[in-house]
């Protein structure tokens, strides 16, 4: 077996396969099926200051080769999630991402400093929320967004963070070097492309909020280039994720330049995908006579 171990940011992961944010919850359910500890890590589901019930329904809607969801962050609050989901995580000998988001720059500082006060290994900033503070603007949406919300967050917290990165912008790489330079330890890329389907029926987009993020194998291509192009212009790590589906995929994604894999929308399809994607994972590693996992890590040779 190969030695399937990664470092992100200083923090250990036993293999690079951690759950994404919103299609794992806090992983109570997936307890009734294999054992936490077999995962690299959880990302957990997007937490804001308060509770959130989310967006109305219809929320999610299948498309081919992927999903479409505008389910719209519901959680609990942090501080429901801090006294009853984070011990809980905690318990389960895995490393915990805490992924949290906000409306204003303010909701998300006192997110950190919340978990400031807790054991959670890292933090991962979602910055693809709209900024009500500037007309609805996703925080990603330009260099200058992504860099404020990102420096006050380090200034909140000694937590290693995480900065998830929307793909929805013109050039992924600007973002990530602002993000970068605002202090960030690593990134996680890609977050769910914008989309939208019509019922021809009745006329009406298929989800109640018109649109939604698409995720799912067709995006994996998209997922590639990105982490290819964002480890060529940044010096800290990066985690990849969108489309993963196999082994193979999550090799792709390390050659491509990341570190560690979030498998998001396969979950939906198959419950077992991570502890599936792991194995598969070894098993390219052994045939390929490759020793250690992180000796993927950038390994693409281009043209």
């Amino acid at each position: 077996m190969a030695d399937l171990s990664v470092k992100v940011a200083g923090v250990s992961f036993k293999n690079p396969i951690i759950p994404a944010s919103g299609v794992f919850g806090y992983g109570r359910e997936y307890a009734e099926l294999f054992p936490l500890s077999t995962l690299g890590g959880i990302a957990t589901k997007g937490t804001t200051i308060t509770k959130r019930n989310g967006n109305d329904a219809p929320r999610i809607a299948e498309t081919t080769a992927g999903m479409l969801n505008s389910v719209g962050l519901q959680n609990p609050g942090i501080d429901a999630f801090i006294e009853t989901e984070l011990p809980y995580l905690l318990e389960q000998d895995t490393t915990i991402l805490a992924n949290i988001a906000g409306s204003t720059i303010d909701e998300c500082v006192e997110i950190a400093q919340k978990l400031e006060q807790t054991d959670v290994h890292m933090i991962e900033l979602n910055i693809s929320c709209p900024n009500v503070k500037q007309g609805g603007m996703a925080f990603g949406a330009t260099c200058e967004g992504a860099e404020a919300i990102t420096a006050a967050v380090r200034k909140a917290t000694t937590k290693p963070l995480v900065v998830k990165l929307s793909p929805n912008v013109t050039s992924i790489t600007d973002i990530a070097k602002c993000v970068e330079a605002a202090g960030a330890d690593a990134l996680s890329l890609i977050n769910t492309v914008l989309g939208m389907r019509i019922d021809v029926n009745t006329r009406r987009p298929i989800l109640k909020n018109n649109m939604g993020g698409f995720s799912g194998p067709a995006i994996f291509p998209i997922a590639v280039r990105m982490v290819w192009q964002t480890a060529n212009a940044v010096s800290i790590p990066i985690i990849g994720m969108g489309g993963v589906a196999s082994g193979k995929d999550a090799a792709e994604l390390m050659l491509a330049g990341a570190s560690a894999v979030q498998v998001g929308a396969a979950i939906f399809t198959d419950p077992y995908a991570p502890v599936r994607i792991i194995n598969e994972l070894n098993d390219y590693l052994d045939s390929h006579g490759i020793a250690a996992a992180r000796d993927l890590i950038g390994g693409v040779q281009p043209w």
